[in-house]
């Protein structure tokens, strides 16, 4: 089965019943795989067709849904971008990802305007604004027949750029299969399916994103409740007001709500369960969350290599605080040392994994594939240790990154993008940590002499090339920088 099909075998199952809600606009299963169909078909009329890269990038709502399972719909693969990139970033994610056609809101199309000179590959741009029906005047004048090419449980499906340790992001290329297995995870060990609502909160663009709060919702017949931009406040209204039954989101916003002097305000009893991953969950604060608000939180742990979840807490198991739970199903994990040995359980090593997960590789790199591929395995980076129960603890990073609100931030990007600036002879990155965010990005920064520059000249600068979650949050001059 591929993407593609499984909408359409949800529109069969579920049909009338509200796929997502965004606002005022409810869209069904029936309606969603009509309008997607009929997107596709208007991709193929442009001559796109299996296997060609078509770049999406919306913020959390329906138009992104379509534009996704669209791709699908013509065996194509969805490369998903972050709404906050750059031009500076858009011309590697588009050029790099050999994207032929960028679907996007119109107020993001200028950024691929400044650059489309520079894309000869990219000729077709597509934009929505918003109307009732996704994408209105070309999903009301072009034919739903939903001809799905077939396709192969290692044909790529979606390429998800992560940071790179060179400074240039890598495009993850994930297969139908590697997807279609997360799918699933909702229902067989979240235990929720057809009548739970869960609030999109994390990007879809993010694969955490895409697969708790977009692919595997619409498997199993849940309803999405779409924010777009969001407040705390906003949150608990859109919890009270939808009646949302699960959240599966990064630790700050768990946090957040902990701490939101106004949460009594609002009723929060429909909430059955909450998922935490993206980043690590201080563990003292689960129990106060969970006795706050009457409700379990469970914790996992992936990477986009992964697709992206790769273990988790379990409703029906001891829940270790401080633990990333055991592999989920068809996933193994071992604890290894520097030769790739596994390690006597209890001893810190870096944590590999293997399944039907993984990726099939980074795309047009076959030496950082390489790296990170052996043997069927991949290598984490992650630093970690197993007790006698199969419980994973992470304990650190063998590579240089941080992780901020969920998102992974390679330092040498930022520092390429620093040392750009006439005013810097170098610079290094650093996190530094936050109870909300789990690390921010700090610059250390070795000013050029006779050259003279301040601290908001420089974040003007970071943010004319890089997406809001890079740019320093603190910016400290130093006399030298160590090797």
């Amino acid at each position: 089965m591929s993407l593609g099909k499984m909408l359409a075998q949800s529109a069969e199952k579920y049909g009338d019943q509200v796929a997502l809600i965004h606002g005022a606009r409810r869209i069904s299963f029936r309606d969603l795989n009509r309008f997607t169909a009929a997107l596709g078909n208007h991709l193929r009329s442009l001559g796109l067709t299996k296997g060609d890269k078509v770049a999406v990038m919306f913020p959390n709502c329906p138009e992104f849904v379509v534009a996704y399972f669209a791709v699908q719909k013509i065996g194509g693969v969805a490369v998903t971008l972050n709404v906050q990139s750059t031009p500076y970033e858009l011309r590697h994610l588009l050029g790099n990802s050999d994207a032929k056609c960028l679907i996007t809101q119109e107020g993001l199309a200028k950024r691929f305007e400044e650059i489309r000179g520079e894309l000869p590959l990219c000729r077709h741009l597509i934009t929505a604004n918003g109307e009732e029906i996704p994408f209105g005047p070309i999903v009301t004048n072009t034919p739903s027949d939903d001809a799905i090419p077939e396709l192969a449980d290692d044909d790529p499906a979606v390429m998800i750029y992560t940071a790179g340790l060179t400074g240039k992001p890598l495009g993850a290329v994930l297969t139908h299969k590697n997807l279609l297995t997360q799918s699933l995870l909702l229902r067989t060990i979240c235990h929720r399916g057809a009548g739970d609502r869960g609030l999109a909160i994390i990007p879809f663009f993010h694969s955490f994103g895409a697969v708790s709060n977009m692919v595997s919702p619409l498997r199993v017949g849940a309803s999405v409740v779409l924010m777009d931009r969001f407040t705390l406040e906003g949150i608990f209204n859109a919890i009270e007001k939808e009646q949302v039954t699960y959240i599966c989101a990064v630790p700050r916003l768990f946090l957040g709500m902990l701490f939101f002097e106004g949460a009594e305000r609002f009723r929060t009893d429909s909430l059955k369960l909450c998922v935490t991953g993206g980043a690590a969950m201080p563990s003292d604060f689960i129990p106060v969350f969970e006795e706050k608000f009457k409700v379990k939180i469970m914790e996992g742990y992936g990477l986009t290599e992964a697709s992206p979840v790769s273990s988790f807490s379990r409703l029906d198991m001891p829940q270790k605080h401080g633990s990333i739970g055991t592999p989920i199903p068809n996933v193994e994990a071992k604890i290894v040392d520097d030769q790739g040995q596994e390690v006597p359980r209890g001893t810190i090593g870096e944590l590999i994994l293997r399944g039907e997960n993984i990726m099939k590789g980074y795309y047009k790199d076959p030496e950082r594939t390489a790296q990170v591929l052996k043997d069927g395995w991949l290598y984490t980076s992650d630093l970690g240790r197993m007790d006698e129960e199969g419980y994973i603890f992470l304990t650190g990073r063998k590579k240089r990154m941080i992780i901020t609100s969920g998102f992974n931030v390679y330092p040498r990007e930022i520092e390429i993008v620093l040392e750009l600036h006439p005013a810097v002879a170098k610079a290094r990155i650093v996190g530094k940590e936050d109870l909300l965010r789990g690390e921010i990005v700090k610059a250390l920064v070795v000013r050029k002499p006779g050259v003279d520059a301040d601290e908001r000249e420089l974040l003007k600068h970071c943010r004319t090339y890089l997406s809001t979650y890079k740019v320093p949050r603190e910016i400290e001059w130093v006399e030298k920088i160590g090797e």
